[in-house]
């Protein structure tokens, strides 16, 4: 496993496990488990996700088991639009996420979307790293003259941007803007939700051939090569060490090349420049 350094002097590894769209609480708390006994170290979550609860349980019960410290897990959740309009809301966010989730700290919280009162929840989230409710904080789905915005108007710099990015979305612009301010990007999605016929793309299964791996393998190999923090999912106990097995094969300059000419630039999975979505996701709620 490599590891990226964060403005906070903190390691956070290249690869994590997610756990969006895992809705079975027992199912979710398996998966994360299978995933720390695979060797997984990072592990995010989230307030939306309604399954922080079984992410704590997951860790407390491998730590139990001595399969690894707290120390040794980098644990993320995010705050969601509902916990961002006023003073006050983000702080309490994170605070009633540690009590779900059993954790005495999170080593980061990110901002889930650039919605709502974001300077305001920003400043929260400034808050409880002071106060040690986080070890780092960030943000999720920032766009580049967001991004920059915000960066220019607060104490802290983000450490890290949680984007959507894959070998048909490859955001070079955002990965531009990230390097400049020293965010490390993080991708969601890195397998594009398996749109694209991305399992089976020719030229990623031909490349795979070539070193013994996937076509997904492949398209996770050429995030990481470029600097990406990636976080997949699977519930699938063969296909989650499978995830993990890219650190032992490097692509070639062609063959990044020829992965990064996929990009369509622009999300197949969602339109965040779409009003209708942002005037939803505004009054988007749930119980938390």
């Amino acid at each position: 496993m490599e590891f990226a350094t964060l403005n906070t002097g903190a390691r956070m590894p290249m690869e994590g496990f997610g756990v969006y769209q895992i809705t079975d609480l027992d199912v979710c708390e398996k998966s994360v488990y299978e995933a720390i006994k695979a060797g997984y170290r990072l592990l995010d979550t989230a307030a939306a996700y309604g399954n922080e609860s079984a992410l704590g349980k997951a860790v407390k019960r491998a730590i139990a088991d001595g399969l690894v410290k707290r120390e040794d897990l980098f644990n993320t959740t995010k705050v969601w639009v509902q916990d961002m309009h006023k003073a006050g809301d983000t702080y309490a966010s994170v605070k009633r996420s540690l009590a779900l989730s059993g954790l005495d700290y999170f080593d980061l919280v990110l901002l889930h979307q650039a919605m709502g009162d974001y300077f305001t929840a920003y400043r929260d989230l400034e808050k409880a790293a002071k106060d040690g409710l986080t070890k780092a904080i960030g943000v999720s789905n920032y766009f580049p003259s967001i991004l920059v915005n915000l960066c220019e108007s607060v104490e802290i710099i983000p450490a890290v941007n949680q984007i959507e990015a894959h070998p048909f979305f490859t955001r070079e612009e955002d990965l531009r803007v990230m390097k400049s301010y020293g965010i490390v990007p993080q991708a969601w999605s890195p397998l594009a939700e398996g749109n694209y016929g991305i399992f089976t793309d020719p030229d990623l299964t031909a490349i795979g051939k070539k070193y013994g791996k996937t076509a997904a393998q492949v398209a996770l190999r050429w995030n990481v090569q470029r600097g990406f923090s990636i976080i997949p999912k699977s519930t699938h106990e063969e296909r989650i060490k499978e995830n993990l097995d890219i650190w032992d094969f490097a692509l070639t300059e062609d063959e990044m090349k020829t992965i990064s000419a996929k990009d369509k630039g622009k999300s197949g999975i969602i339109n965040h420049f779409d009003p209708d979505l942002v005037k939803n996701l505004n009054h988007l709620s749930f119980e938390h």
